[in-house]
């Protein structure tokens, strides 16, 4: 019979190591990130879930087809500025964030974060989903995330989200204001083919060229 580890004392609630002042790096998603991208995202949609009460389907997991499309665009290589004989201009991305792992005798990086952009060939990009790790969070890591994302791509930009997400209705106005300045707002709009539930926020902002 073995004796069950003892549980973890207060030292092991605090921040690890490898999260203290370790710079994030943020880049755009390749092939290879597949499998981190399908796996961060039933994170994310189960972080949502508390706000959108939506349930796994009968196979455990949650709706992707927004990660689908984007994956789709990684997967045929397309590059965004349309270059390149009878290629047409993507209209997904994807991006993954990471930190340097830290730990001792270990090498390489932990993904603390990914986002998905649509829209890159029209003139408003979309940011349709965002997603921090729980133990990355509340360390500027998402602000940093957010803010490199927004800054690859210049122009107008909008943001949806629910008042009801609270950390989100907070988080975006002030990534806003680092990115933009006072040039953001938010409207309310109905979500399509569902009248039942609150209308979602809408934050618009136009993001500047950033001087080479």
């Amino acid at each position: 019979m073995t004796t069950p580890a003892p549980l973890p004392g207060p030292s092991a609630h605090r921040p690890p190591a490898h999260l203290e002042g370790a710079p994030v790096r943020v880049r755009r998603a390749t092939t290879e990130d597949r499998a981190v991208l399908e796996r961060l995202w039933l994170l994310f949609r189960h972080d949502m879930s508390a706000v959108s009460g939506e349930l796994p389907g009968p196979d455990g997991r949650f709706r992707d087809d927004r990660l689908r499309a984007a994956l789709d665009e990684i997967d045929r290589d397309v590059r965004a500025d349309g270059g390149g004989t009878g290629r047409r201009a993507a209209t997904w991305r994807g991006y993954l964030a990471v930190l340097p792992d830290g730990a001792p005798g270990r090498s390489g990086e932990r993904p603390v974060a990914f986002a998905l952009v649509r829209g890159l060939d029209a003139p408003t990009r979309v940011l349709s989903a965002f997603f921090v790790a729980r133990a990355a969070r509340q360390r500027g890591v998402g602000r940093d995330v957010a803010a490199a994302v927004l800054r690859d791509v210049p122009g107008p930009w909008e943001i949806a989200y629910q008042d009801a997400n609270a950390g989100a209705a907070a988080f975006w106005p002030r990534v806003a204001t680092e990115v933009a300045g006072d040039g953001w707002s938010v409207t309310h709009r109905p979500v399509p083919g569902r009248p039942e539930v609150p209308p979602d926020a809408w934050l618009s902002l136009v993001v500047g060229q950033v001087p080479g």
